[in-house]
């Protein structure tokens, strides 16, 4: 994936520390890619106060990324494929709760199901401090090539 081909990039939040450094990961690539960034959190129905956390979080991110903010109700995993589907997403940045085995399973996983179905790459961030060093974020290969040792999931175009 050459940095021409990446001008959207999505990150959903749900404006927790979890996401937050997703947020924060999502910004480095949009910045990176010269790319916009799409904010998206998928509310509940009696939620409220979402335009003071979606102020407070455009303000933080500064203006030197372009960022547009939505909100939409439903499930999870679906509304972040869907809206990745319906503005030409091509890279999706999730946080994850660091779940493994039968917490997984149980609690159900909505990166997994994104990934599993989503148009584009999906990029995931673990809160920081779970059993790592702080969180570097590294530019994909910019020559479409897989860093070594690693395995695209998605298969180059052969066009």
């Amino acid at each position: 994936m050459a940095s021409d081909d990446v001008r959207e990039v999505l990150v959903a939040t749900d404006f927790s520390e979890t996401s937050e450094a997703a947020v924060r990961t999502a910004h480095a690539y949009a910045s990176a890619f010269g790319a916009r960034l799409h904010v998206l959190h998928v509310s509940w129905p009696d939620e409220h106060g979402l335009t003071v956390l979606f102020a407070d979080l455009v303000e933080r991110l500064g203006t030197a990324v372009p960022v547009a903010v939505a909100s939409h109700g439903g499930d999870a995993a679906d509304e972040i494929v869907r809206y990745a589907k319906t503005h030409a997403i091509q890279l999706i940045v999730l946080g994850t709760h660091g779940r493994t085995g039968v917490s997984r399973v149980v609690m159900g996983s909505v990166a997994e199901w994104v990934i599993r179905t989503a148009p584009c790459p999906v990029l995931t961030v673990p809160p920081a401090g779970v059993g790592r060093e702080e969180a570097r974020v590294l530019p994909p290969a910019m020559d479409g090539g897989e860093r070594q040792g690693e395995r695209s999931p998605h298969p180059k175009s052969t066009s």
